[in-house]
């Protein structure tokens, strides 16, 4: 028996048309979690970060955001026939992780690492049973990865840090190193083998089929989130600083800059900035939204230290994660926009120039109040809508 190619008897899911289902009310729920990790891995970003911190900044929304998105795509499968109890203790796990950031460095670095492994292996074990593989996004079933995180435990700084990263960086080669029908290929070859070896057949392992606008939803969603912390950032600092000219400039222009952001990666996108719905696989569309959210997270802790700092200077490494979190967020949206079908025209006249204004910037507004770096910020940002307005 020869294993025969994954989509032959299952046709790829229709993208034309819109879904009817929307985000249910477990889901809602579930994501209060995210509320709960972005606010508290942005607040690892609060001071005079390094080189360091971000590194390990980075390291965390990573796992973080691998958890969450590893519930979400069988949540956007399984509809109504999720497993309640597994969606919630997965939650517990994930507020663990959240609870443990603040400490990660030193008591609670454990307590982060073994419930990132309970959450992953919960994860991949939510699909036994179903007999579907989700083969566009294999992390969601892989648990390989997670090794490197249990011999952490018993690892100090920074080998730890490395063995988590090392196991982020395994998962996502072994997401990569095959397509959806080769991966589907292996499983079915492996199943075919087994009902030979055993003497008994069984239904044949399929492909998971995402709702695309469903899961645009819910990327779109967490994107509001995270949004919604730069927010929160803002106001928590503004109420504690003297309210005078300076600092309601800063505080008009932030929020001005959230909305170009929002406009950008929610109005008329799928949660990731400039990417149209349903325009490209979870493969290829998950880690643009993991890198663009990770960059406003990243910018929601910048925004509240540019309020502490309304009436003099950014510090030097505030400027510059103020500035990269923008050119990052940017150049998200430029890859996006081109694998949109945006020409050559659009990504030189546009893209190119959004991505590199802001590291322009970061270069040449020491010396600017906090209150002007971020207004021309928003001109940065609003240059696609300008763009479109005038010349396209």
């Amino acid at each position: 028996m020869t294993a025969q190619p994954a989509d032959e008897s299952a046709p790829p899911p229709d993208t034309s048309g819109e879904s009817e289902r929307h985000a249910s009310w477990l889901e809602l729920f579930f994501d209060l979690i995210a509320v709960a990790g972005v606010a508290q891995l942005a607040h690892l970003l609060h001071g005079a970060p390094g080189h360091t911190d971000l590194a390990l900044y980075s390291v965390l929304y990573l796992a973080f955001w691998t958890a969450w998105m590893c519930f979400t795509t069988y949540g956007n499968v399984a509809a109504d026939k999720v497993h309640t109890r597994s969606v919630l203790i997965g939650m517990f796990g994930l507020a663990v992780m959240a609870a443990a950031v603040p400490e990660v460095r030193s008591d609670h670095a454990d307590a982060f690492a073994l419930a990132y492994v309970l959450v992953r292996f919960l994860a991949s074990q939510v699909w036994q049973g179903r007999g579907e593989v989700p083969a566009d996004w294999p992390m969601a079933q892989l648990s390989a990865g997670v090794v490197p995180w249990i011999v952490s435990v018993w690892a100090d700084e920074p080998l730890r840090y490395w063995l988590w990263a090392a196991g982020l960086a395994l998962d996502l080669c072994l997401t990569f190193a095959r397509s959806r029908n080769q991966v589907m290929a292996r499983l079915r070859g492996e199943w075919e083998e087994r009902d030979r070896r055993h003497g008994q057949a069984g239904a044949a392992p399929r492909a998971a089929r995402f709702d695309p606008r469903h899961l645009d939803e819910r990327l779109g969603l967490f994107t509001l989130i995270v949004l919604g912390e730069g927010i929160a950032q803002g106001v928590d600092a503004a109420s504690e600083a003297e309210w005078n000219t300076e600092l309601c400039s800063l505080a008009v222009a932030s929020f001005v800059l959230l909305l170009a952001l929002w406009a950008l990666a929610v109005r008329r996108s799928s949660g990731v900035p400039l990417l149209g719905f349903g325009v490209l696989a979870p493969r290829f569309s998950l880690p643009l939204h993991c890198v663009a959210t990770g960059a406003l997270a990243s910018l929601a802790a910048a925004l509240g230290a540019a309020v502490e700092h309304a009436e003099g200077r950014l510090p030097h490494g505030m400027r510059w994660l103020m500035c990269g979190a923008i050119a990052v967020f940017l150049a998200v949206g430029t890859l996006a926009g081109a694998l949109s079908g945006k020409g050559t025209r659009w990504i030189v006249a546009v893209g190119l120039p959004m991505v590199a204004a802001p590291l322009l910037l970061a270069v040449v507004a020491g010396h600017w109040a906090p209150a002007t770096l971020v207004w021309a910020l928003v001109l940065v940002a609003r240059w696609n809508w300008l763009y479109e307005k005038r010349f396209a």
